[in-house]
């Protein structure tokens, strides 16, 4: 008889916060560390939203709905073995979308003062995001409200912490 495999020993999450806030490199150590897959919402974009980034233009709630959908369904598919997404999910309404795909989502929201995002973002290389749209993202961003499930995390610490302090509360410790 095959065994039952072990539910995700973190419930699924999506590492939030604006462009250069370090989602990608947070996101990946945490769903090494949890043994959970992880996804970069970034790599779910269509073509035409990452051209409309290139050209240094904002994307509006128009081009981000199909995204959010389909980030959406890659979190629902996930079920009991997890995941970790990386997505900026900036406003509360693409937030709920988001948690359609599974309402245990949880969001580790990364913060950080703009000119440690603005170096951040500079330091950058082959990104389809240009360092020009940070201030159209901080401007969208609605941060975690006192009923969504997650919780801050501030940017000024090394990956490795954060994905500990991460870990430690998404385990409940």
């Amino acid at each position: 008889m095959p065994e039952t495999p072990l539910p995700a020993p973190i419930p699924p999450v999506v590492v939030m916060g604006v462009s250069g806030s370090g989602k990608s490199t947070v996101g990946e150590l945490l769903a090494r560390t949890a043994r959970v897959p992880f996804v970069d919402a970034d790599d779910l974009h269509p073509q035409a939203n990452r051209d409309k980034m290139a050209a240094g233009h904002a994307l509006d709630d128009a081009d981000r709905a199909p995204w959010l959908e389909i980030v959406a369904r890659r979190i629902g598919d996930a079920g009991a073995d997890g995941v970790v997404v990386a997505c900026s999910a900036l406003k509360r309404s693409y937030r709920d979308v988001l948690r359609g795909g599974d309402p245990r989502l949880q969001f580790v929201h990364l913060t950080g003062v703009r000119e440690l995002v603005a170096e951040r973002q500079r330091a950058r290389k082959g990104h389809f995001m240009p360092p020009g749209l940070m201030e159209s993202q901080f401007a969208t961003l609605e941060p975690l409200g006192d009923d969504e499930p997650g919780f801050d995390l501030d940017v000024s610490a090394g990956p490795d912490e954060i994905v500990e302090e991460a870990m430690g509360r998404l385990e409940g410790r």
